[in-house]
């Protein structure tokens, strides 16, 4: 016993049977599996309402959530809630209602799994494939890393004192950084959440991917309440919650409690960045899993009051990680990633402490796997079943094909991980940017007659070009975090989010091309405006 006091022991224990279970979880739905690509990639169709719920609220909720939004608030204020969170209640369960339905209805009439199935269809055009293929796939893998990234810094968080002379984490003078010193170092730490993920979404298929989101969200959610209640009874040493909360309140800077520091256009447009999920290709897949189309009434409903309940203990964790109650010692980590688990591991107890951990972690997981597995699906059935020919594949080889990319996949995300960027929330805006860009090419296809074939690939082309252009500013200014248009009127100076510009400009540029252009002819229009 005396051993499970050593520090950061108890939590690495936790997370292994965590991990453990998973896996477990995971194998033992391969056992349902029934041999056919249908079944691997979109579960025969037969996921219910909970489920669903829970399978698209867990692949939405990442670390860019929980993680992003902890290291973000510590930075920006409480203000980083109504930027993200308030608006991604709202636009998601639209994007839903609106494209969520239609898009399974189509999927179910005409046999989809995929997104770039749906747009080949519906404009006529192999081109569109082609062009969208390497561009889900360029923005879904920065999407990855943010999970990768932050798996690493959660575990060496979590498990700071465990091994300090083989895991020594020293700043640029030689000194320790307690917080991180002899903790599971980030680069063994992803590696092992990569490994876990990999295996059960390999054997499970999206039936194993299913079954664990639902797990982890249960998870992350019930947790995450607990890690508020405590951290708050920690810090703020009142009799009630209400009253913690209070002094808390009071021990953060006026600046943090506002969004003084931020401008009312910048924030404003930050309202477009949740129209993202519109295009996700993994939650396109997710869509396409459900049993029938009432199926989507519990996720519409439910999915603002689930945001809710993540978002508001971890934006208000980083917050008070500004206040003067955080203890002297040992001091905060420099790393925003790290600001969650670190307040976790010192308010806390062990148990507890390796608990939360794994709730962290399940956040973080539950969007992995959807993710490797869409990039494998839409690799075998958009690249390689499309050009050899769906009679020269088996279902069998389709399979083998998906688990073979997803293998590559986590090898390369794996592999960039250890580059280390430092701020998840920078990364996910500049992700989520990119998505909320194609979202006019998604609701045209969904909802006008007259989006042209020539109309769609020019919208995204101009999306990217204009993402890669304003990313290209923003890394020679070195200002990937804080990068804004501005915008001169009426002698003064008004500052935007890039998105502005790239969802402009793929709009303005699908609209005027596709009003000059050929239409698909009347038997595609037929297919999907009856």
């Amino acid at each position: 016993m005396e051993s499970l006091n050593h520090p950061g022991l108890p939590q690495l224990i936790i997370i292994i049977i965590y991990l453990a279970i998973l896996l477990i979880l995971g194998l033992s739905s391969g056992r349902l599996f029934k041999g056919t690509k249908e079944d691997y990639q979109v579960a025969s169709h037969s996921i219910g309402p909970f489920l669903l719920l829970m399978s698209i609220f867990g692949t939405t909720m990442t670390a860019f959530a929980l993680v992003g939004s902890s290291g973000e608030a510590f930075k920006e204020g409480i203000g980083v809630y109504g930027m993200l969170a308030s608006s991604s209640g709202i636009i998601h369960s639209l994007c839903f209602f609106l494209i969520g339905v239609k898009v399974w209805k189509f999927a179910r009439r005409h046999k989809y799994t995929t997104q770039i199935e749906f747009f080949r269809d519906r404009l006529d055009s192999d081109f569109i494939g082609l062009l969208l293929f390497p561009i889900l796939v360029g923005l879904v893998v920065p999407y990855l890393l943010i999970g990768v990234i932050s798996a690493g810094s959660v575990v060496q968080s979590l498990t700071a004192g465990l091994a300090p002379d083989l895991f020594p984490a020293l700043n640029p003078a030689g000194e320790p950084i307690m917080a991180l010193h002899g903790g599971i170092p980030p680069w063994m730490g992803s590696l092992v959440i990569c490994v876990v993920v990999l295996v059960y979404v390999f054997f499970g298929g999206m039936r194993g991917t299913t079954w664990a989101n639902t797990l982890q969200t249960i998870v992350f959610m019930i947790l995450g309440v607990v890690t508020f209640y405590v951290i708050a009874n920690r810090l703020g040493g009142q009799d009630g919650l209400m009253a913690n909360l209070q002094v808390l309140a009071d021990s953060v800077p006026t600046e943090k409690l506002t969004r003084m520091e931020m401008s009312k256009t910048k924030f404003f447009t930050y309202l477009l960045i949740p129209l993202s999920v519109g295009m996700f290709p993994h939650l396109f897949q997710h869509w396409m899993t459900a049993k029938s189309a009432n199926t989507f009434k519990v996720p519409v409903i439910c999915h603002p009051l689930f945001i809710m309940i993540v978002w508001v203990p971890c934006v208000l964790v980083g917050v008070w990680a500004t206040g003067d109650l955080i203890p002297p010692k040992p001091p905060l980590p420099n790393n925003p990633n790290t600001v969650l688990p670190f307040l976790v591991k010192t308010q806390t107890g062990k148990v507890l402490g390796g608990l939360l951990a794994a709730g962290i972690l399940a956040a973080i997981m539950s969007s992995l796997d959807s993710q490797f597995l869409c990039l494998g699906t839409i690799f075998t059935n958009d690249i390689l079943t499309h050009y050899k020919g769906k009679e020269n594949v088996t279902d069998a080889q389709q399979v083998l094909y998906t688990r073979l990319f997803i293998i590559a996949i986590v090898a390369v995300t794996y592999g960039l991980g250890l580059l280390d960027p430092k701020s998840v929330f920078a990364m996910g805006v500049w992700c989520f940017s990119g998505f909320s860009a194609l979202f006019p090419i998604v609701f045209a296809a969904l909802y006008w007659r007259g989006l042209s074939a020539a109309g769609a690939i020019a919208g995204v082309l101009a999306a990217i070009a204009s993402w890669g252009y304003m990313f290209y500013q923003a890394l020679e200014q070195d200002a990937l975090r804080t990068y804004v248009l501005k915008l001169p009127l009426g002698g003064e100076e008004y500052e935007l989010m890039p998105v502005v510009a790239m969802l402009a400009s793929s709009l303005i540029t699908m609209v005027v091309v596709s009003l000059i252009t050929p239409k698909p002819n009347e038997a595609t229009l037929k297919k999907f405006f009856a």
